[in-house]
């Protein structure tokens, strides 16, 4: 006879209030740092940007500073939000012909766009785009904060320096992707010293591993300014290594990129204004699901069967319409593996930030002279030629990134956003519904049993949600199937959010896929 094991898991992560601030990431670490930067006096924009430039620290594999990213702030006394845009960009001297097209589709992290012979859009030098995020958070920083970049990177050069902290989860990231890791020299030698992954310590305690010349590099940065890394000695040497390896970007790709502030794209639903970033990111299609669903009354105090087939219809339309038409080279111009966090002070500004090398560690390049691992942007384009998100020279690619700030009139608000790729939209969506549909608090709204669909026919449902609508969902959509809410693989989304209530009472929340994640109080 046949025997089966199973084991259940029930993990939580209940959220966490404040007075002075509440800091939410994707590793405890980086949480910490954010909150510290709270209690010495900074507000919601430095910590967000001290908080992401150690993740590139702590969880390589999810972002950093070879990468890109949407801010999206909003700013208590002046009652406003603003977006800061620095996405990845294509080299200027890219090319269709670099991705001659092959059978199948891509995979989970793009849109299911047709495979590339030798998957040069997704690892390797072909894979790389022009970063954007050393100059996307100083701007930020320059625009809305009030530490010094010295200041803000300071723990990040600490954390570098003390080397990547190697518990049994990062062991095991870097094991689940050593395949691909060995196939590139610097990045074999770092993450694969004697042929083999890094096992962590069996006895409790955490290892390190140091990641290059990064510590070097973030040290670079705070004493030369973040135009280093695309106008100085640290660029020619960035320059330099791309080339090497095969990249098309060079130093005028640095030298031409730039960071934007723009207004978000907003729109209401029920008794809130929604802001998100525009045309580039998953905000249109946001906006679009609400839409959707705005004349559906959802009644209870959590989601039932017509409101998760709801959801599901949506979205579907919703990532239908996304393929065909949006992109920088589409007639439709709407309004103007990923890691966020999001952050909430005392004075009620509200920061989300998402921030990607795209893949676990991007294109699974480490540049020898600067220790920066790059990411892989250029999967985000459509390898077909004359389609709206087409490769093109110096063209910017739509992208899953959603940080989001919701205002109700009542005076309270929340900040949100997820990491998980394409399934990003479908928790940003749910999440701002289950809050302003259900009047769910945030531990309760990060916790509920969501669905997600990403532009294919699947339907994920989460295994924690009931069983009758489970059942009804199987029998109406024969490619439903049910996940548990495990920690590896992530099969859905993993959100952050903070809040803020009309009495000023401040929370943070995450979602318990990923160890590392932790929301901290200031």
């Amino acid at each position: 006879m046949t025997q089966h094991y199973a084991e259940h898991w029930q993990l939580r992560k209940p959220a966490v209030r404040g007075g002075r601030g509440v800091v939410a990431t994707q590793h405890h670490i980086a949480s910490e740092v954010g909150a510290q930067v709270l209690r010495s006096g900074g507000n919601a924009v430095d910590a967000a940007v001290s908080a992401g430039l150690a993740i590139g620290a702590v969880e390589p594999w999810m972002s950093g500073i070879g990468g890109g990213g949407y801010m999206t702030v909003h700013l208590a006394g002046e009652e406003a939000v603003r977006v800061v845009e620095f996405g990845m960009r294509a080299p200027l001297a890219a090319r269709p012909e670099d991705y001659p097209l092959a059978e199948g589709t891509t995979g989970a992290d793009t849109f299911n766009w047709p495979a590339v012979v030798g998957d040069a859009n997704v690892e390797g030098p072909l894979a790389v785009a022009t970063p954007g995020y050393v100059k996307g958070v100083a701007l930020a920083l320059e625009t809305f904060g009030t530490l010094s970049w010295e200041q803000a990177i300071e723990p990040a050069c600490r954390l570098a320096e003390a080397g990547l902290p190697l518990d049994w989860y990062a062991a095991h990231r870097i094991a689940s992707h050593a395949h691909q890791l060995a196939r590139f020299g610097e990045t074999r030698r770092v993450y694969l010293a004697d042929g083999l992954p890094p096992a962590a310590p069996t006895d409790g305690s955490v290892g390190t591993l140091r990641l290059g010349n990064l510590a070097s590099t973030y040290r670079r940065l705070q004493t030369h300014g973040p135009e280093d890394y695309y106008r100085g000695a640290l660029a020619r040497d960035i320059a330099a290594d791309l080339e090497e390896v095969g990249s098309r970007i060079r130093l005028e790709d640095l030298e031409d990129y730039g960071a934007a502030l723009a207004e978000p794209l907003e729109g209401r639903y029920r008794d809130a204004r929604v802001a998100a970033p525009g045309h580039m990111t998953a905000g249109p299609s946001l906006m679009h699901a609400l839409a959707l669903v705005d004349d559906h009354r959802f009644l209870g105090a959590a989601p039932d069967l017509d409101a998760t087939v709801a959801y599901i219809e949506a979205l579907r339309s919703v990532y239908d319409y996304r393929i065909e038409h949006i992109g920088e080279g589409g007639e439709d111009r709407l309004p103007t593996h990923t890691s966020h966090l999001c952050v909430a002070d005392a004075d009620g500004n509200l920061v989300s930030l998402t921030q990607t090398v795209m893949s676990a560690f991007g294109a699974r390049i480490m540049l020898p002279r600067t220790g920066i691992l790059m990411n892989n942007g250029m999967m985000w384009f459509d390898p077909r030629p004359g389609r709206p998100n087409s490769v093109a020279g110096g063209r910017r690619p739509l992208c899953n990134m959603l940080p989001t700030v919701v205002r109700r009139d009542d005076g309270s608000a929340f900040a949100l956003g997820a990491s998980g790729g394409r399934k990003i939209l479908a928790s940003v969506f749910q999440l701002v519904s289950f809050v302003l549909d259900y009047g769910m608090d945030l531990d309760a709204a990060v916790h509920c049993a969501r669905i997600d669909v990403s532009g294919n026919e699947d339907v994920g449902v989460m295994a924690h949600m009931a069983a009758d609508i489970v059942a009804a969902l199987e029998d109406r959509y024969p490619t439903a199937r049910v996940f548990p809410n495990g920690v590896s693989p992530n099969l859905f989304a993993c959100p952050q959010v903070v809040m803020r209530d009309a009495d000023g009472v401040l929370s943070g929340g995450v979602f318990v896929a990923s160890p590392h994640a932790r929301a901290v109080a200031a």
